[in-house]
């Protein structure tokens, strides 16, 4: 499968990779301190429009929780850059970049459903180029559930229990989608183009599921769907939620069959049959 690694990025030892997953869980622990004391208020939640037109709320808990994790790393890895949605980037001199989402789904947590999470990518870079994701995390911190995966580890764990992640193992019927389980977060997918290519997989699918953000990749790696088809992403929505799909055995790419860590038009898949159905359809 596609992948792009930036330039001159550096090795990472076993000791290293551990110390980094560590981080990870730190951070993440951070941010669901933040966004657990936010969520579900009486009379709801307050948020500004980052938008002149449509809607991007940015809510308090968005930046409490992106700071959060940033003055951690301000103190483990000062030399990393970080890439976050909510407060800029800058690329440090370690040849790595933590890309940080602190809360993916700002309208589902403003809604108040428990399908927003928390994304963690620990991505290779070089000067102002964000590479390839080495780790990320998905983190549920209302339901409990943390997703990982990278160095050699593909792992949940939840209030009832932890497992490693596995995705589906290819169908018998999957060359045709007929037994496909498929997830996007918006029905209108993107543009008008975007989603009559989406709608080419989605009407071959078994069963079609719409708005759960971060969370439906989750599923993919945890084994409990096929894919999960979106547009118009930018890099800190998927790089953490690609590695976890990858450690796990899935495929990230874009549409077309090419890397996909910039964001843009994103297509995870279980496995290779079900990633080429797809691409297939979506070609014609």
């Amino acid at each position: 499968m596609p992948k792009t690694a930036a330039p001159n990025t550096p090795d990472i030892s076993p000791q290293q990779a551990q110390d980094f997953i560590a981080i990870a869980h730190q951070l993440a622990d951070a941010a669901r301190t933040q966004t657990l004391a936010k969520f579900r208020p009486d009379g709801g939640i307050a948020a500004a429009n980052k938008l002149s037109a449509g809607f991007d709320p940015v809510t308090e808990a968005d930046q409490a929780s992106e700071r959060a994790m940033r003055e951690i790393l301000a103190q483990l890895r000062p030399q990393d850059g970080i890439y976050g949605e909510e407060l800029g980037k800058s690329w440090g001199q370690s040849g790595l970049t933590w890309v940080l989402d602190p809360i993916d789904g700002t309208r589902g947590f403003m809604a108040g459903t428990p399908t927003w999470g928390v994304l963690i990518g620990l991505a290779q870079s070089d000067g102002a180029t964000l590479g390839a994701p080495v780790f990320g995390m998905v983190d549920q911190p209302y339901i409990g559930e943390r997703f990982w995966g990278g160095f050699g580890q593909a792992r949940m764990t939840g209030p009832h229990g932890g497992r490693e992640l596995r995705a589906r193992a290819a169908q018998q019927a999957s060359e045709t989608l007929s037994d496909a389980v498929v997830f996007t977060t918006f029905p209108e997918v993107g543009t008008l183009e975007e989603r009559a290519l989406f709608e080419r997989v989605s009407g071959a699918a078994k069963l079609t599921r719409y708005g759960m953000d971060c969370y439906a990749y989750a599923l993919l790696a945890l084994g409990q769907i096929d894919l999960v088809i979106e547009a118009q992403l930018q890099p800190y929505d998927i790089q953490g939620p690609m590695a976890v799909v990858e450690a796990a055995g899935g495929i990230v790419t874009n549409w077309q069959g090419g890397p996909a860590h910039l964001g843009g038009q994103v297509i995870a898949a279980a496995n290779p049959q079900v990633h080429r159905a797809a691409l297939a359809l979506m070609a014609q």
